[in-house]
């Protein structure tokens, strides 16, 4: 009686879990001196989850390998839970017998361990020492062990619990921090993964988002085991563990990954036994899903432990959400300050430019007899005019640029100027006159970028030109004109003919005209000329 009192006492002294079921099992075999004995915890399927065992040495418990998963005579404890005492356990109809490398066992007494009228687990006993075996005594002295062993295990598991949602409750304030900092979404990500896998006890952990092909989830975020070859790995959404909780917006959990059909094969597995995935949602749906996996033999995750990573992937949705909001209101006050440059530009400097153009129209009046003055106001005029149509075309880009619904046109002659610059050696200036963008039909703006490309390159090819200039102007008419300062058209080398037999027959699909001439200054222009209809 006094070794039970001090076991039980000794029980009420551990709060955490795993050092609490271990004493329970040392304690059951000195108070009854077996030889041998174990504690089994039960899990899903009336199957032992863990299984603990006190005197059997390391490494013969190696040379025996897999511990026993419930069946047998272990199992018939977890199907009867009530106490069982053998003479000869081999003798028993329920026995499968032992692995190689197992010792002789034979006396044999189990009770189970009840919380709250759930069974937790069983003690196993074997062999007690001397020879004898297990008497009323040793029974009731087991039972009543078990039942100080299920107080201690229900405050072992309430101290876990609660020091697991106060280091959740840690990681979630830290998170919500970093996410209130403006911090970009993948930083975030990474802290939520991190902090996800230490409250849960997981060995590893990662993030799934789409694929540019939805049919897939790709691995953006990873930790511990494994983590860096699983990054960039990618797992099938409807065939697949993760698939499953991105689909159906539920938790997925396997108590062995290696074995379970619902897991895709790839490298993610390797080593991993117990895993957990649970979904990232959006107001839009689920968007990927939160994996999480311990190592082979480590205990499945439970529900309190699944709520927990729940929680972390509802901060890993809101990361990305707050990434999408805030990258549409960073283009938002884009386009608004485009708007007011435009509307400035417009308003301000354009009626400014007009006036002072006005101004000057009317002096050459009062210079008429001076020939030269005259000359250069209205050079100034015409300077003034270039000036408006570049601001125009430029409030005009600014109004129209990202917009949805739009051909393109200016950014898309804008990256053929850039693109020419690798073969030109300079990039060539650009002008856009008009709403190129609005009124040239998306057929006939691809026959301008392809004369624009024909254009470059046989300036590229045969000009040695050290300017070229390029401009796009859309009214009534479409008029591209390519002028470059090279040798010109009758130098010997000449442009491409093909080429321009091209640029003329698209063209003249449009009732259009193509114009080749040489400058008096050297160089070519090349004038593409196309009607639209006002």
């Amino acid at each position: 009686m006094r070794g039970l009192l001090d076991a039980v006492m000794s029980l009420g002294h551990g709060l955490e879990l795993p050092e609490v079921l271990r004493g329970i099992a040392k304690a059951a075999v000195t108070l009854t001196d077996a030889e041998y004995g174990a504690l089994g915890v039960v899990g899903d399927g009336q199957t032992l989850s863990q299984f603990l065992s006190v005197g059997i040495p390391g490494p013969l418990a190696e040379r025996i390998g897999q511990t026993p998963c419930g069946r047998g005579i272990l199992g018939e404890l977890i199907r009867h839970p009530v106490p069982l005492r053998l003479t000869d356990l081999t003798e028993h109809p329920r026995s499968y017998g032992f692995p190689p490398h197992h010792p002789s066992m034979h006396t044999f007494l189990g009770v189970p361990i009840r919380v709250r009228d759930e069974v937790f687990g069983n003690l196993y006993l074997t062999q007690k020492r001397g020879g004898a075996g297990f008497d009323a005594d040793d029974e009731a002295m087991l039972t009543t062990l078990s039942i100080a062993a299920g107080v201690a295990i229900d405050n072992a598991r309430l101290y876990d619990e609660s020091r697991r949602r106060e280091r959740r409750l840690e990681a979630l304030g830290e998170i919500t921090r970093t996410l209130l900092s403006g911090a970009d979404a993948g930083k975030a990500l990474h802290l939520i993964a991190e902090r996800a896998m230490e409250v849960a006890g997981a060995d590893c952990t990662s993030v799934l988002l789409p694929s540019p092909d939805a049919d897939w989830l790709t691995v953006e975020v990873a930790h511990g085991h494994g983590a860096e070859l699983a990054i960039g790995l990618s797992v099938p959404a409807a065939r697949s563990l993760v698939g499953i909780a991105a689909r159906t917006g539920r938790p997925v959990d396997s108590t062995d990954v290696r074995t379970d059909p619902r897991a895709y094969s790839i490298g993610l597995k390797q080593g991993i036994g117990p895993v957990v995935a649970v979904p990232l949602q959006i107001d839009t749906g689920a968007l990927g899903a939160l994996r999480l996996g311990r190592l082979t033999g480590s205990p499945p995750f439970d529900e309190t432990e699944i709520e927990l990573v729940s929680g972390f992937a509802d901060q890993a949705a809101i990361a990305l959400e707050l990434a999408q909001r805030r990258a549409e209101s960073e283009e938002l006050a884009v386009l608004h300050d485009r708007d007011r440059i435009a509307r400035d530009l417009h308003d301000l400097a354009i009626q400014r430019l007009f006036a002072t153009g006005m101004t000057l129209q009317s002096t050459t009046r009062s210079i008429a007899d001076r020939p030269d003055a005259a000359e250069r106001v209205n050079r100034a005029v015409d300077d003034l005019d270039t000036t408006i149509r570049i601001i125009r075309s430029t409030i005009f880009d600014l109004r129209t640029s990202d917009r949805p619904g739009l051909s393109g046109l200016r950014r898309r002659m804008a990256e053929i100027a850039q693109t020419s610059a690798r073969a030109l050696g300079f990039r060539p200036s650009l002008r856009i006159d008009g709403p190129v963008d609005t009124n040239v039909p998306d057929e006939l703006a691809e026959h301008i970028l392809a004369v624009a490309v024909e254009a470059l390159s046989n300036a590229a090819r045969h000009a040695r030109a050290s300017r070229i200039d390029v401009t796009l102007v859309a009214e009534c008419t479409v008029i591209l004109t390519v002028t470059d300062d090279g040798v010109g058209i009758g130098s010997g080398t000449g442009h491409d003919s093909g080429g321009l037999a091209n640029m003329r027959t698209r063209a003249e699909l449009y009732g259009g005209t193509l114009t080749v001439e040489e400058l008096e200054c050297g160089g070519t222009r090349v004038v593409w000329r196309v009607p639209l209809p006002c």
